[in-house]
């Protein structure tokens, strides 16, 4: 087994993982958690370890990627430590300039601040259980891309309604949780007036719709 890391650099080593991070073997015996489904970009996750029962500290995840599944875009986390103990399947990952595919048994750090994206490789699904220091509403974010996702991917939704749904509920999201999210390489003030109108256009079609829904419940 590898532990693989970067640094701000890029710079990147391998070690011997602990036992306690052996990802070798079946599918680990542990209580039946949170589920959160993303329906576009095909991610499950099951909440293992959540904020409130770690005191903030730690938020632990399994992550399941189907075939070709992957995060919708590359990110950074301004002040949280991100760690994949990859368990079945390859998992592709990009690290600011570098790429490479992680093992079974490997575990993927990403220091806080430095860009990265991942998704499921080699065509099949694939498995992690993630760890997230400190924990802050990293939760609350995933259950709120799941809430966006599900009414772009919602039936009767047009492909242009999708997509309006999806990209101003990501921007409202982006607005809301800048502790734990960043787009990378642009200033965070910057994001904000960018992002700005598209969540303000999310919300005012958010609200219409519940305006014509309450209206057709009376009639």
């Amino acid at each position: 087994m590898r532990r693989l890391s970067i640094n701000a650099m890029e710079q990147t080593s391998a070690e011997p993982a602990s036992a306690a991070e052996n990802a070798e073997g079946a599918e680990p015996e542990v209580a039946p958690g949170r589920e959160i489904v993303n329906p576009i970009s095909g991610e499950r996750i099951i909440i293992r370890q959540s904020g409130a029962q770690t005191g903030g500290r730690l938020l632990v995840f399994d992550l399941y990627l189907p075939p070709g599944g992957h995060v919708p875009a590359g990110h950074a986390h301004p002040i949280q430590e991100e760690r994949f103990i990859v368990v079945a399947g390859q998992m592709r990952f990009r690290l600011g300039r570098r790429a490479f595919v992680a093992q079974p048994g490997e575990t993927v750090i990403i220091p806080v601040g430095v860009a990265h994206w991942f998704g499921a490789a080699g065509g099949e699904a694939a498995r992690a259980r993630v760890e997230v220091r400190p924990a802050l509403r990293m939760q609350e974010l995933f259950e709120t891309t799941e809430a966006v996702s599900q009414v772009a991917a919602g039936a009767g939704v047009s492909r242009v309604g999708a997509w309006l749904a999806r990209l101003t509920g990501l921007a409202q999201v982006a607005l809301d949780y800048q502790r734990e999210v960043a787009v990378p390489h642009i200033p965070a003030s910057v994001v904000r007036v960018m992002l700005a109108p598209l969540a303000w256009l999310g919300r005012r079609s958010r609200n219409a719709a519940r305006l014509i829904a309450r209206g057709s419940e009376r009639e």
